[in-house]
């Protein structure tokens, strides 16, 4: 297969997304998703993801899974958190800010099994939730919505009393300068989607004001390197991926 090398001065940050419309109206009191797991192989300083992100200005939430070696000194894929309150982030608990609720479940535990092309799938199922009365952020894990802790509103600038603006669902990737570019998803373009060859989001929702949920059905796509990755939405299914051609074509 062709290598394609990151040959410019600095790392690359690579999304392959779909978001909620663009409308600073918006008043997201939470999201959720399903998504399928993958033993991605980055290496090095590479790291791959999929992520659900909620923000409002410079303030963020994520949950999802990833492969870091950097952070995590392996390369397995593993739950992870972030948050960023305007220039304060972190991952996972590495600073003050998420609250534990559930020792059950671990933050950055590794994901087992894994799913495999043309074989069975695994998933995560997440969300993250407004409280309405109190104000916190809270992650809530598997089809039973178990809970696993919460963002204070205290820590937050923009989501400290309000709602998020922008929900987004997908893959990232970051490549170090001088290396191949990190493969995100399964490391192939999906073509025709396929539940058991691509990597994939469904189960896509957002929550009103109210809190009341609904699908995500008007969902752009963002994609910031069509030359190597790809994203394809079809039957509120996101499938995304490469930077690998399966069928070995030239990449258009």
């Amino acid at each position: 297969m062709q290598t394609y090398v990151n040959t410019g001065p600095n790392g690359i940050y690579t999304r392959a997304i779909v978001h909620t419309p663009d409308n600073s109206d918006n008043k997201f009191a939470g999201a959720g998703m399903i998504a399928t797991i993958w033993n991605v192989d980055a290496q090095g300083q590479q790291n791959s993801a999929c992520r659900m992100k909620i923000q409002k200005g410079s303030d963020k939430l994520q949950v999802g899974w990833r492969v870091d070696p950097t952070l995590y000194g392996d390369n397995n894929p593993r739950l992870f958190i972030h948050f960023q309150a305007g220039n304060t982030q972190c991952f996972n608990t590495l600073c003050h800010g998420f609250i534990i609720v559930n020792s059950d479940i671990h933050l950055d535990q590794v994901l087992t099994p894994v799913s495999q092309r043309r074989g069975k799938q695994f998933a995560i199922t997440a969300y993250i939730t407004r409280d309405l009365i109190n104000g916190n952020w809270w992650l809530l894990l598997g089809t039973d919505q178990t809970a696993v802790g919460f963002w204070p509103p205290r820590i937050f600038r923009e989501l400290s009393n309000d709602f998020a603006t922008n929900v987004e669902w997908g893959g990232v990737t970051y490549t170090p300068p001088g290396v191949s570019f990190t493969p995100m998803g399964t490391g192939f373009w999906p073509h025709i989607p396929d539940p058991t060859l691509d990597a994939y989001c469904r189960g896509l929702i957002v929550l009103d004001d109210k809190g009341e949920g609904t699908n995500a059905n008007d969902t752009p796509q963002l994609l910031d390197n069509e030359f190597l990755y790809r994203i394809i939405e079809e039957s509120h299914i996101v499938y995304y991926g490469g930077p690998e051609d399966p069928d070995g074509d030239t990449h258009r």
